[in-house]
């Protein structure tokens, strides 16, 4: 039986970069507040029901972030969910330049 030789391509730490969103890092910061809403959740035992009796925020969008439907949350709304939970969320930002096709853009060189 003959082995498939398999190449490996190391992805960016963007999953929806490597598939070609567009707007793949707001996407990426999503899917992160939306993971620490779901930590926040599970530490305190809190059904989306008693979630939303603690906070206000509708059991429905428990249950969309629970299940990654991030597309009707903003990054804004995602923290201010996480602060309703009492979870206070820092924010820092690193640059770096940006990447298209193989190429570094030249804005940075």
């Amino acid at each position: 039986m003959k082995s498939k030789k398999l190449d490996v391509v190391r992805g960016s730490g963007n999953v929806f970069r490597d598939l070609g969103h567009k707007n793949a890092d707001a996407e990426q910061f999503k899917a992160m507040l939306a993971a620490e809403i779901i930590k926040a959740l599970d530490r305190r035992g809190l059904s989306v029901r008693a979630a939303h009796d603690r906070t206000g925020v509708a059991a429905a969008d428990f249950s969309r972030i629970r299940n990654a439907d991030l597309r009707r949350f903003t990054v804004d709304r995602l923290m201010s969910i996480l602060n309703r939970l009492g979870v206070r969320v820092e924010v820092k930002i690193r640059l770096r330049p940006a990447v298209t096709a193989g190429h570094e853009a030249r804005a940075w060189q």
